[in-house]
């Protein structure tokens, strides 16, 4: 954890930028140094595991001794996502990566999904090509060894991945003149990456993975149960509680069930929640003769997939998630299979970009039809289950804009919506306040450069330019104000006073992507039009 402290009430850029200097190299881990292989989420001793067909680097041979850890390998060569349950393993730990990298900060002590697209947008605006281009090696390292792109470089999340950017990284760092010294060896990796891209894209074409009938993905983790990483039942047993209390809006996520369930009883609840013999925090997530279903679950562990933990918009905190054919997912997908289109033309697979152009194709028409909605203007989740769109707007609208999927009208349409999420501090993630982090008045860094971005790749530059100056305004404002950048912020209130009442409610300090979004707005600013899109949208 970063321990700047204020020196001046005024908002001042200049000592913003300072801040984020010192953080890359406060934020940066590597196997070797101790650091890095400390987990507060769990209580034992630090385990650092390597792949099955992988020899234990002769870097970290020390690190044993040094760093007072474990070094184990997995139990069985990895080919893809749930091929190992963590479940088995005898201690949860950090998986071996390759190159440094940059954590988000506090808690988060390990290389994100997501977030390491964001972070790595400012290394490259920032300068720090080699730090940019080793978390990219790194993600890539993962799909080789580990299955895909994972929520995090540790076993607890082997069932699950995060948004798929792997390509919108790896077409950054090409797009970027410092990355490589030469074509031939631009051309040598992107030709070592490119079957590594599709296998993590593969991910998502997975039957686990498809939102019924629909032509899209879902969001959806391997695992069932409680997550592993949840060290008690009290986050669980909080969901109980706010369902009990608000029987209206309990979608069937509750089962009647004992406290102490006799075998019979265990053996059912195996089925219809989670295995209590399993997991002691299964078993404690009991409430006034109440558990969760086990449908609920795996909405709990979607939900966590996609990256927005904790939210109401896909059910009461979230557990609806894997109902859902999302707005943010396939506007992801389609960027993806475009880039593949793009990486296969450079290699000249001419039948695989043909392949590519065909798939996103495809997936822009099933988005059209079941996920722009013209009777809102604007693009909202479907709910397979129940057949319908959701019932309230989204942030998310705006990534078919950074994904290119957006014709000029239906941009244009979402663009007026803007009123519903500018605030003064920038965008919120909807108009529904509900207690939980990604939900109103709260606003993300992420989400808030995706919409920028999209709007400025569509001709919005005005647009662009103002949320770009809330956005950093608010960081500037906050920064003055405790000497700390943090990984969300009160849109309403233009600050980081985050107030949290349900589900996970600390605003953690560094923090990663919130730094790299402050330096990709600040380019937006400093333009002369607004414009720093890199990615056109196909039909302009």
């Amino acid at each position: 954890m970063l321990t700047s402290t204020a020196s001046a009430a005024q908002p001042d850029p200049a000592k913003t930028r300072s801040y984020i200097d010192q953080a890359w190299t406060t934020l940066t881990r590597s196997m070797g140094d101790c650091a890095s292989l400390v987990d507060t989420k769990v209580t034992t001793r630090p385990v650092l595991y390597v792949p099955a067909q992988f020899p234990i680097p002769a870097e970290i041979a020390d690190v044993q001794k040094r760093c007072n850890v474990d070094i184990r390998t997995l139990p069985a060569v990895i080919q893809q996502l749930g091929d190992v349950d963590a479940t088995k393993l005898p201690v949860q730990g950090l998986l071996y990566l390759p190159h440094p990298y940059i954590v988000p900060g506090g808690f988060f002590n390990e290389m994100y999904g997501w977030d390491s697209y964001f972070i790595l947008l400012g290394l490259i605006a920032d300068h720090r090509t080699d730090l940019a281009r080793n978390m990219t090696d790194n993600a890539l390292f993962e799909v080789q060894y580990y299955g895909g792109v994972l929520n995090a470089n540790r076993t607890y999340y082997l069932s699950r991945s995060q948004p798929p950017f792997l390509s919108a990284m790896m077409a950054a760092v090409m797009h970027d003149p410092a990355s490589f010294h030469s074509d031939a060896e631009k051309h040598a990796w992107l030709e070592h990456a490119y079957p590594l891209a599709v296998r993590n894209y593969e991910i998502w074409t997975r039957p686990e993975h498809q939102a019924g009938n629909t032509g899209l993905a879902r969001y959806y983790d391997l695992g069932s149960g409680p997550v592993l990483e949840a060290q008690d039942s009290s986050f669980y047993n909080g969901v109980i509680k706010w369902l009990i209390a608000h029987p209206s809006q309990n979608p069937r996520y509750l089962l009647k069930a004992s406290e102490h369930p006799d075998d019979t009883e265990a053996a059912r609840l195996k089925d219809e929640s989670c295995d209590v013999h399993a997991s002691k925090v299964c078993l404690g997530n009991w409430v006034d003769g109440y558990r969760l279903t086990a449908d609920y679950y795996h909405g709990d562990r979607a939900m966590r997939e996609s990256g927005f933990d904790t939210n109401s918009h896909y059910g009461p905190f979230g557990g609806s998630t894997h109902h859902y054919a999302d707005v943010s997912l396939n506007s992801l997908l389609y960027r993806y299979e475009l880039d593949l289109r793009d990486f296969a033309q450079q290699l000249g697979k001419t039948d695989d970009a043909k392949r590519w152009t065909q798939a996103a194709a495809a997936r822009k028409d099933a988005m059209n039809k079941y996920l722009w909605r013209p009777e809102f203007g604007m693009y909202r989740d479907y709910d397979v289950v129940a057949g319908k769109p959701s019932d309230a707007p989204y942030l998310t609208t705006f990534y078919p804009l950074w994904a290119g999927a957006a014709s000029a009208q239906q941009a244009a349409s979402v663009r007026s919506k803007l009123p519903i999420f500018e605030l003064k501090g920038g965008l919120a993630m909807d108009n529904q306040p509900s207690g939980t982090q990604w939900n109103s008045p709260f606003g993300w860094a992420p989400t808030n450069w995706l919409a920028v971005a999209g709007l400025d790749a569509y001709g919005f530059h005005e647009d662009a330019r103002r949320i770009a100056a809330k956005f950093n305004a608010t960081i500037d404002r906050s920064f003055a104000a405790d000497g700390t950048i943090r990984e969300k912020y009160n849109m309403l209130l233009g600050n980081a006073d985050v107030k949290v009442s349900a589900g996970y409610t600390q605003n953690v300090i560094g923090f990663g992507w919130t730094n790299g979004v402050y330096l990709k707005m600040q380019q937006i600013l400093n333009s002369n039009d607004g414009s720093t899109a890199t990615h056109v949208p196909a039909d302009k």
